[in-house]
């Protein structure tokens, strides 16, 4: 089958990769992929981190299982899968664009608190923010021309599916670069609260 566009939403957990990918979808009537969701539906899990009281999830399985789901959508239209390994998941060859939503430490480290998480886990993901560990990853897996950044800080869910929009519909510039988490911490002498040994 063909797809129009294969479309990627990356970044930490709590940035708001699925409430955008989910709206984004309405917006393009586009086919949504929650990878996250779909270990848990589907059992497509290798075990369970018990440090980090997270699903492991079974990459290989879950990859051959994204590729039949979006097969048996046998319509031109497009696809969004969202979660902070999909690079990892569907083939490099087939992206049309990865979008790597990254949010302010600070108000990561409240939206991930509110959420429950604490100790080794809040204090990895928080490092993985402030470092742009899936802005690498994104970047690595399928070039700097296909990687967009965007600041999801502080913005309404509408503002930031409108931008990734232009940027699909070449009214907006795709760019890399936008933030440094690491810059802004070490300027307001703010680094050792956020990077902390686990």
């Amino acid at each position: 089958m063909e797809f129009k566009r294969i479309i990627l939403v990356m970044g930490t957990p709590c940035v708001g990769k699925t409430v955008v990918s989910s709206l984004l979808a309405a917006e393009l009537n586009a086919f949504h992929i929650d990878l996250g969701e779909l270990v848990m539906r589907e059992n497509l899990s290798c075990g369970v981190d018990k440090v980090r009281g997270a699903l492991i999830a079974d990459r290989a399985k879950l990859s051959r299982r994204v590729g039949e789901i979006m097969k048996s959508q046998g319509m031109n239209r497009d696809v969004i899968v969202d979660g902070h390994y999909a690079t990892d998941i569907v083939p490099a060859k087939s992206v049309t664009r990865v979008f790597v939503l990254r949010r302010d430490p600070e108000e990561l480290k409240h939206l991930m608190e509110v959420r429950g998480f604490m100790g080794r886990k809040l204090w990895e993901n928080l490092a993985a923010e402030i470092l742009g560990a899936c802005l690498y990853d994104a970047v690595k897996a399928v070039g700097l021309d296909r990687v967009c950044e965007v600041d999801v800080s502080g913005r309404r869910i509408e503002e930031i599916v409108n931008d990734v929009v232009s940027i699909l519909d070449g009214k907006k510039q795709c760019t890399v670069g936008i933030v440094d988490w690491l810059g802004k911490l070490e300027c307001e002498n703010r680094l050792d609260e956020f990077l902390r040994e686990f």
